[in-house]
């Protein structure tokens, strides 16, 4: 039945905030700043609290050595605020125990100086501890059963001198009710500040844990995102890399001239794959150095064309509609749609005599639709892909709300068309 308030809980046997991995430690931060110097210090020094709870415990009680009477039985009364000022250091660790001890010392102290200015107190602190761990139900519920043997005592056993009745006053019967009442209200209201506290440490520590989950989802999904700018970088610019190498070997002997022009080439595309490279694990550096967006800097259409002409794909563009906005985000989406498929083309495809890249703007149905066809056979070597390229141009489409389809044409070879929404895009 017993339920941990798991805030205070995590503060006592947390790790140092060191050892926390960043988005926590800044997570606790934030909760640090949020409650201030100096709870943050009483919150870190808990015994420290317990001390002062004593203190003020003490001082509250301080009134009953001001108007001593002679019957009065002070030696015991000083006994048993003693003794329930150790019992009070305790109370966070066994609140249920010292809430009932407390009973019964404030049962015995009012029965030896029944005019003490700190009856009750002792339980107010003891039923705060209670609602700070347990659930409202319980600590409502010990609350009105501590009242009840002071109340009895007080409705029925307890005689008010004559002297403090006024003529027009209550009597001392309806005095005695209302003292009855007033204790249960009190009660009733150190549990429930203890029960506010406790639910406000309860969403501070849930809005720890979702503030983290968030933290580690964002995480994900970057480490997600520099993948797919590896996968494609990489494949893309081997896959260029070894048709441009085949074809150095063919033509080296018949035609060196042109066989330099291909290595040239060859070159140039292993240099621009370790630009991107760099570019994309760069914002997996600390210093804030690199820009965050891994894009490259050659998102020319043209060029990306171009290279691939030169591995060998005939390749013909046709672009309609107007242009689009200048959105860098909608820029390298197309960009890597078609520089994925056509790397696939390249590896996968077998007698390609035509690969057809359709680039589509129709400002009337708010679409952009980029499609790459070719009329080439598949190879034995398409079944060593990990379709983790189309799966990666089908996570760029839902970044603009669209999807893309991926398998063989309706007259042979393969094609690819995405519909993108460029209106859905992130901003």
């Amino acid at each position: 039945m017993r339920t941990q308030d798991q805030a205070a809980e995590a503060e006592r046997t947390a790790a140092s905030a060191a050892e926390l991995p960043s988005f926590e430690r800044r997570a606790a931060e934030f909760s640090d700043r949020r409650r201030g110097r100096i709870r943050n210090y009483f919150s870190n020094h808990p015994r420290i609290m317990d001390v002062v709870v004593v203190l003020v415990y003490l001082l509250l009680g301080l009134g009953t050595f001001v108007d001593l009477q002679p019957d009065m039985n002070v030696s015991s009364h000083v006994v048993i605020v003693a003794a329930s000022a150790t019992v009070l250091l305790f109370r966070r660790d066994k609140p249920l125990a010292v809430l009932g001890i407390l009973t019964i010392f404030e049962l015995l102290n009012i029965a030896q100086m029944p005019n003490t200015s700190n009856v009750g107190i002792s339980i107010w602190f003891a039923l705060y501890s209670v609602a700070v761990t347990y659930r409202p139900l319980l600590s409502f519920s010990m609350a009105v059963l501590a009242t009840l043997p002071l109340g009895f005592y007080t409705l029925f056993l307890f005689q008010l001198p004559s002297e403090y009745l006024v003529a027009d006053g209550p009597t001392a019967a309806q005095t005695n009710i209302i003292s009855a009442i007033i204790m249960l209200l009190a009660n009733i209201i150190a549990a429930g500040i203890g029960s506010s506290v406790r639910s406000n440490r309860r969403h501070e520590a849930e809005m720890r844990q979702w503030a983290v989950r968030n933290a580690q989802l964002a995480s994900v999904a970057e480490r997600n995102r520099i993948a797919r700018e590896m996968h494609d970088v990489v494949a893309h610019s081997l896959t260029v890399m070894v048709a441009l190498a085949d074809g150095a070997a063919v033509v080296v002997k018949r035609d060196p001239a042109k066989a330099g022009e291909v290595l040239g080439q060859l070159s140039q595309t292993g240099r621009t794959a370790l630009a991107d490279m760099r570019r994309v694990l760069g914002v997996l550096r600390a210093d804030g150095g690199v820009q965050r967006s891994p894009q490259p800097v050659h998102t020319d259409m043209g060029a990306l064309i171009e290279g691939f002409r030169q591995a060998g794909l005939p390749i013909t563009v046709s672009n309609s509609g107007p242009p689009t906005s200048p959105d860098p985000a909608l820029a390298l989406t197309v960009y890597r749609i078609v520089q994925e498929s056509l790397t696939n083309v390249l590896r996968y495809g077998a007698a390609v005599s035509r690969v057809q890249v359709s680039l589509l703007n129709d400002v009337a149905t708010g679409e952009f639709r980029v499609q790459i066809a070719d009329d080439g056979r598949g190879t034995l070597k398409g079944s060593l892909g990990t379709g983790q390229g189309i799966e990666g141009m089908r996570e760029r489409a839902r970044i603009f709300s669209g999807t893309l389809d991926a398998g063989p044409g309706t007259q042979g070879g393969w094609r690819v068309h995405a519909i993108l929404y460029p209106a859905d895009g992130p901003e």
